[in-house]
């Protein structure tokens, strides 16, 4: 995130369009900054999709780029118009202050129509119960912050009701093995969790797929990612990773159509719907006989 802006897909498409208006022109951003009477950093903004655009400055780029159809400019000043309301329109993750670089993330997926998610080491986010989430949180990083460690967790349980609330998201979820073997918790907190995959995988709308460690080598050994996907016409995939270290964004292009392609290639070596869920209940009653 910038500040306290925030990336909107409505916004980031508008900014993707004035990129390439700028671009087909011939012009840079110092070019752009001027005719604002602004900074390149405005620009840059703008561009990204990270601030509500003004009316004026939309018909004074459109000139400077030559663009002089009216339905064309039109167009453009509509998708600011509906930016700025939506912006205006404050989501429910206001209410959790102590959330930092997740507000842009719960942003998106809120405004998302399907994520397609992959999975090495841990449950997806929007499949945890309290209890596993609650054990990450206190065992991470917000060790010593209480206070911060309920937030995620209530931040996390609120995300979930967008997989039974309209509207509906769709989940796709491939998981490795080893996430479901990881002792989150401990083997009451598993019991749970295991419970909780078998009964979402019944859900019309939610995919759940395990990768098991038979399956060897695999091209997903490179890290976890999401892929989140908007109803807008023109929206762009987005593909979100998060390190130790922060969050990585890719919005479109070659990259987000290879990692499209990398979720594809792994659904394909995990195990079926069906047999994801036998290897699930198969799982849980090892963890309830002692032998997880």
């Amino acid at each position: 995130m910038q500040g306290n802006s925030t990336s909107t897909v409505l916004g980031r498409r508008l900014g993707g369009e004035l990129t390439r208006l700028r671009t087909a022109a011939g012009l840079t951003q110092t070019h752009a900054a001027k005719v604002l009477t602004g900074s390149t950093t405005k620009v840059a903004k703008m561009e990204g999709g990270w601030v509500p655009m003004r009316d004026p400055d939309i018909r004074a780029l459109c000139e400077l780029y030559g663009l002089s159809d009216p339905a064309a400019v039109g167009g453009l000043l509509e998708l600011a118009r509906v930016d700025r309301e939506r912006r205006k329109a404050k989501g429910w993750w206001n209410e959790f202050p102590n959330l930092g670089d997740m507000q842009e993330y719960v942003a998106l997926e809120n405004a998302a129509t399907s994520i397609r998610t992959w999975q090495l080491c841990l449950v997806p986010g929007l499949l945890q119960t309290p209890g596993y989430a609650r054990a990450l949180a206190m065992g991470n990083s917000t060790k010593g912050h209480p206070d911060r460690g309920e937030t995620l967790v209530a931040t996390r349980i609120a995300r979930q009701r967008r997989l039974s609330e309209e509207p509906i998201l769709d989940l796709w979820a491939v998981v490795h093995e080893s996430a479901l073997r990881h002792r989150v918790g401990g083997p009451a907190v598993m019991r749970e969790q295991l419970k909780r995959l078998e009964e979402a995988a019944q859900q019309p709308n939610i995919t759940i797929q395990i990768l098991p460690f038979e399956a060897g080598e695999h091209l997903g050994m490179g890290g976890a990612f999401n892929i989140i996907s908007f109803a807008e016409p023109g929206a762009m995939d987005v593909v979100y990773t998060e390190t130790a270290f922060g969050q990585l964004w890719v919005e479109g292009g070659d990259e987000a159509a290879q990692h499209q392609e990398l979720f594809e290639k792994i659904a394909r070596d995990a195990l079926a719907e069906s047999e994801s869920r036998s290897f699930i209940e198969a799982l849980r009653g090892d963890v309830s006989n002692g032998g997880f």
